[in-house]
C-alpha cells in the first residue's frame, strides 16, 4: 500500500498495540505502527502479511503514511513517557489531527494533556481499554473520552473492532476531558473488588469447608451458568482445573500468593475518598492487595 494510505496509526507495538492494530486490518481498516523495535515491527508485519498494515522504526515517515485528518493511538506505559511521545508528535502533526492515550494513564493527567493540546489545534483522547491482549485482537471493551465532534472521526473503527453484546458495540463515547480515563479507573477499582471477593470465598471454601480443587472448580463452574456469566469466574473455574504439562500437581497449588498492582484500584479508592463516597469493598481489596506482599512477615 503506497504511503500516505493508512487509516489509523498505532505507537508502541507491544502485545496490546500490535494486536489492536491487528484487529482493526481484519476489519479492513489499513494501519500504520511505529517502535523503535524492529523485532516488533517485524513481528506485526509477519503476522499481518498479506494484510494492510506497515511499521515504520521513523516517527516522522510514520505520520506521513497517515491519512488526513491523522488518528494516532498511543500505548505506551503511564506518565512521563506519555508527555515524551506527545512533544515528539507535536512538530509533525497539523491542526485537527488526533491523539488518542489508550493506556492506563491517570485522569488529571488526561485533563492536562486535553489543554495542552486544545491550545496546539489538536485533539486528545483519553481512552479507557478493557479485556487485555485477547480482547485487543478479538474485540476489547472501549470508554473513549474527548471532544465530541472529533471523535467521530474514528467512532466507525472503534464500533468496528470492539467487543459485541446483542450484537451492540461495547464501546460509547463516554465524555469531555479525561471522562473515558476516569470511567477505566473505577472499572478496574471495581474489578478490584470482584477479584478479593472472589478469593476469600475461595479461602472460605478450602480452609473453612476443606472442600478439594475438583469440588471448588465445580462450583465456581455451577455459579457461572446462567445469567451470571461473569469473566472473572469464567477464567477462575478454569484455573481450578489447569495443570501445567508433565505436572501432576495443579498449577493453583503452586502460585505464590503474593500480589502486585498498577495503581488503578488505589486511585479508585483516593479519588471516592477526596469525594467523600464510601467504597468499602474496593478500599479492602487494595489493602489487601499491599498486605499480601509482605510474604515474608507471615
Amino acid at each position: 500500500m503506497p504511503d500516505n494510505k493508512y487509516t489509523f496509526g498505532m505507537i508502541g507495538l507491544g502485545t496490546m498495540g500490535r494486536n489492536l492494530l491487528l484487529n482493526m486490518v481484519d476489519h479492513d481498516y489499513s494501519g500504520a505502527g511505529y517502535d523503535k523495535d524492529t523485532e516488533k515491527i517485524g513481528l506485526l508485519e509477519k503476522e499481518g502479511e498479506g494484510k494492510p498494515v506497515k511499521g515504520f522504526p521513523e516517527l516522522k515517515d510514520f505520520i506521513s503514511s497517515l491519512k488526513k485528518p491523522r488518528a494516532v493511538m498511543m500505548l505506551v506505559p503511564a506518565g512521563k513517557i506519555v508527555d515524551s511521545v506527545i512533544e515528539d508528535l507535536l512538530p509533525l502533526m497539523e491542526e485537527g489531527d488526533i491523539i488518542i492515550d489508550g493506556g492506563n494513564s491517570h485522569f488529571t493527567d488526561t485533563n492536562r494533556r486535553v489543554e495542552y493540546l486544545n491550545s496546539k489545534k489538536l485533539h486528545f483522547f483519553g481512552m479507557g481499554i478493557s479485556g487485555g491482549e485477547e480482547g485487543a485482537r478479538n474485540g476489547p471493551s472501549m470508554m473513549p473520552g474527548g471532544d465530541k465532534e472529533a471523535y467521530q472521526h474514528v467512532k466507525d473503527i472503534f464500533d468496528a473492532i470492539s467487543a459485541k453484546v446483542d450484537g451492540q458495540p461495547c464501546v460509547t463515547y463516554i465524555g469531555p476531558g479525561a471522562s473515558g480515563h476516569f470511567v477505566k479507573m473505577v472499572h478496574n477499582g471495581i474489578e478490584y473488588g470482584l477479584m478479593q471477593l472472589i478469593a476469600e470465598t475461595y479461602g472460605i471454601m478450602q480452609k473453612g469447608l476443606k472442600m478439594d480443587d475438583a469440588s471448588i472448580q465445580k462450583t465456581f463452574a455451577k455459579w457461572n451458568d446462567g445469567r451470571l456469566q461473569s469473566y472473572l469466574l469464567d477464567i477462575t473455574k478454569d484455573i481450578f482445573a489447569f495443570k501445567e504439562q508433565g505436572k501432576d500437581m495443579l498449577l493453583v497449588n503452586d502460585i505464590k500468593d503474593e500480589a502486585r498492582a498498577k495503581g488503578t484500584g488505589k486511585w479508585t479508592s483516593q479519588v471516592a475518598m477526596d469525594l467523600e463516597l464510601p467504597v468499602p469493598t474496593i478500599d479492602t481489596a487494595v489493602s489487601m492487595r499491599d498486605l499480601s506482599k509482605y510474604k515474608a512477615l507471615r
